[in-house]
């Protein structure tokens, strides 16, 4: 087993399913304690933290609605009090709404915005008073930042290609910490809310140069990378993992 990252402090936002209980286990797996947010479901979010804590590290779940900002400041608090600091955020947190243009609502239009950019900033800017030197923050971003190649998707593009804007900037604010910035942006990923099969998935796979969905294990390991002391040198970046689709 390694343990790139023994001593480090994680909070993982959105880290109940999918992605982001992948990227919990694989820190986890790595040594770090690890904190999560979750929206709903408890029972699941205790049951992602509780498998971090049987490989021998702390873990805790924090109910947290990304989209209340002083729920995200107070989940950052609680991190940085129950495991005496912040060493790795990722901000993975997110939501899709998919309408054309027509049919997409402006309360589902802030709600994107407020999850998948807002959240981002007040925990960065929470999270960054608690980190050192060498502190890294990590952002799941979207391969649709670049690319939309369908109907109904602007608010969510927009919205990761918001971050790219972002760490960019936060880049030159905090290389002077030492502390780095930056966006893994997946591809079509399998996930329970993704399946990997039908109309849907194959379409996109015919826009990728690997006619396959990614797995979330992909992703995790992508985002333990960034977190590691190899990435020290990377800051600012939109890193694509998306199987070519952006190609």
């Amino acid at each position: 087993m390694n343990y790139t990252l023994k001593g480090k402090r994680a909070l993982v936002t959105g880290g109940s399913r999918g992605i982001g209980a992948a990227i919990v286990n694989r820190l986890a797996s790595e040594g770090a304690d690890v904190a999560l947010t979750y929206t709903s479901s408890p029972d699941q979010a205790d049951k992602i933290a509780q498998a971090a804590q049987e490989r021998g590290v702390r873990a805790l779940a924090i109910q947290a609605d990304s989209a209340d900002a002083d729920a995200v400041i107070a989940a950052v608090e609680r991190t940085a009090a129950e495991l005496g600091g912040i060493d790795i955020l990722v901000n993975n947190a997110g939501v899709l709404a998919i309408a054309p243009i027509d049919d997409l609502t402006l309360a589902d239009f802030d709600r994107t915005f407020a999850v998948n950019v807002r959240a981002v900033f007040v925990a960065t800017q929470a999270a960054v008073k608690h980190m050192g030197e060498g502190g890294r923050i990590i952002n799941i971003g979207s391969t649709n930042a670049e690319r939309m190649p369908f109907a109904g998707g602007s608010a969510y593009a927009m919205s990761k290609a918001a971050l790219q804007g972002l760490v960019k900037g936060l880049a030159r604010d905090l290389g002077s910490r030492g502390i780095t910035i930056n966006n893994v942006q997946p591809g079509p990923i399998a996930t329970d809310m993704n399946p990997p099969e039908g109309d849907f998935a194959e379409m996109l796979k015919k826009l990728m140069a690997l006619p396959r969905y990614g797995s979330v294990e992909e992703i995790a390991g992508m985002v333990a990378y960034l977190a590691s002391p190899e990435a020290g040198f990377i800051t600012g970046a939109s890193l694509m993992i998306d199987g070519g689709f952006s190609a």
